[in-house]
């Protein structure tokens, strides 16, 4: 019986989480019904999208202001103009984004540690992750940031920064939080090409790389997204009634050279900017940059207290809650890695804290901005290859086969730990109908109420 080959395995283990995790995403899908969380908002300008090419206010029929890059709503209508206007239409988009991001990282861990092991244990890691569940199975764009993000990430990889350009633009056409990690991007494989030429001793590495791929580098990691961002707007270009749409029309300005269309985009940009820098209503869960990572104040989406339980009182949560265990010890992985980064100096490593830093960092610099625990969605695949690559040093091939063999069962214990933790909360991810002292055993902290 011939051998399978590497590749054939890869497909089918990659395929086979993508399988599980659908499952997992498609389960009472529907339910809970009507709008959850931000819901209300994503899918009714879905809609209107496919109705109108536009964001219209339903109420009162003209312009809607939105806050938003349209590429995510745009997803999230192709559900439901193949399933209709309801929870499971609106909702599934996210159900198939979130399943191939989990085959995405199959791949991502793969090209970045070379090990089947590790691919498996990482995969099985995002798996497992509760925010990531929610997050597939509700309308809402940080997802599809995410989704973006992580593509781009395995182009970058790869070394096709043209389809990872196009993906990072995609990224930030669904959130603009997605632009700080093309910067570092740009800087980064920027780096690699100096850090190539100097290893092939080329005398002023730095001003020889500036001169050979700065332009090159720069279409592909700004010209390209911004191509890609401006396209994105399509709709609301091919027609008059979008907000703002004829706002030069007719309007005298300094550059009255650019055409009217682009003026009143750009204007419209600078009122969402405002809207951005300005937000700080206060909300029952926001939540600081700090407590993310710790879980410090998870966001109810939903809460109900049905009477079909079987019990005196019901519970009904969909609850925004990184699997605890997972992302505390994401916590330590950071530390951790960037201590070999010191010390080892290698890519993975670098890259890996990069990308941490460009999607997570920046939102300390608003502190009085009104921000969510949710929001960490779009760096949490990094979290787990941080920890991925803390197994990896663990379980390091160098080793004795014994001592490795060991090391891999430790290591399958506590990913094993992470399932089980993530299974406990499995009712809060989506949303079961559960007895109120079941629910109220799984507050572990009271910030999480």
């Amino acid at each position: 019986m011939p051998a399978i080959s590497a590749k054939t395995r890869d497909i089918a283990t990659a395929a086979g989480f993508g399988i599980l995790a659908f499952i997992f995403r498609i389960w009472h899908l529907g339910s809970p019904k009507g709008f959850i969380f931000d819901e209300v908002y994503y899918a009714k300008n879905a809609r209107s999208l496919l109705l109108h090419g536009v964001e219209i206010d339903p109420k009162t029929n003209g312009a809607e202001f939105i806050v938003h890059p349209p590429v995510g709503k745009w997803i999230i209508a192709l559900g439901i103009k193949v399933f209709g206007y309801n929870e499971f239409g609106w909702r599934i988009s996210s159900a198939v984004i979130g399943t191939i991001t989990i085959v995405i990282f199959y791949f991502v861990v793969r090209r970045l540690f070379n090990n089947y092991f590790l691919s498996v244990a990482g995969t099985v890691l995002i798996s497992a992750d509760g925010l990531q569940l929610v997050h597939s199975r509700v309308a809402l764009l940080d997802l599809y940031l995410m989704f973006f993000l992580l593509l781009g990430f395995l182009f970058l990889i790869y070394s096709r920064h043209w389809l990872a350009g196009i993906s990072f633009g995609l990224a930030a056409a669904c959130k603009w939080s997605g632009l700080y990690s093309i910067a570092a991007y740009l800087l980064f494989v920027l780096y690699v090409d100096y850090r190539s030429n100097r290893a092939m001793e080329r005398d002023k590495a730095f001003i020889v790389t500036l001169k050979e791929k700065l332009l090159l580098r720069g279409t592909q990691y700004v010209i390209v997204p911004i191509i890609t961002y401006t396209v994105s707007w399509t709709g609301w270009f091919l027609t008059k009634t979008g907000y703002d749409r004829t706002w030069a029309d007719g309007r005298k300005s300094t550059f009255s050279f650019i055409p009217a269309p682009l003026r009143s985009w750009w204007h419209y940009h600078a009122e969402i900017l405002n809207f951005h820098e300005t937000l700080t209503t206060k909300h029952s869960y926001s939540a600081n940059p700090w407590s993310w990572l710790i879980m410090g104040r998870p966001t109810s989406m939903f809460y109900s207290s049905p009477k079909n339980c079987g019990a005196p009182n019901c519970s009904s949560e969909v609850l925004a809650l990184g699997t605890p265990l997972l992302w505390w010890a994401g916590v330590f992985a950071i530390l951790a890695l960037f201590g070999y980064w010191i010390t080892r100096r290698e890519w993975q490593s670098g890259l890996i804290l990069l990308s941490i830093a460009a999607a997570y960092l920046p939102w300390f610099l608003f502190q009085k901005r009104t921000m969510f625990t949710f929001y960490a969605i779009a760096f949490e695949p990094f979290i787990i290859l941080a920890l991925v690559y803390c197994i990896r040093m663990f379980v390091d091939s160098k080793l004795p086969e014994r001592v490795q063999w060991r090391r891999k069962i430790m290591t399958s214990a506590f990913i094993f730990v992470i399932v089980l933790n993530f299974l406990w909360f499995l009712p809060l991810f989506n949303g079961a109908v559960i007895s109120y002292h079941s629910w109220y055993n799984m507050m572990w902290f009271p910030s999480w109420i």
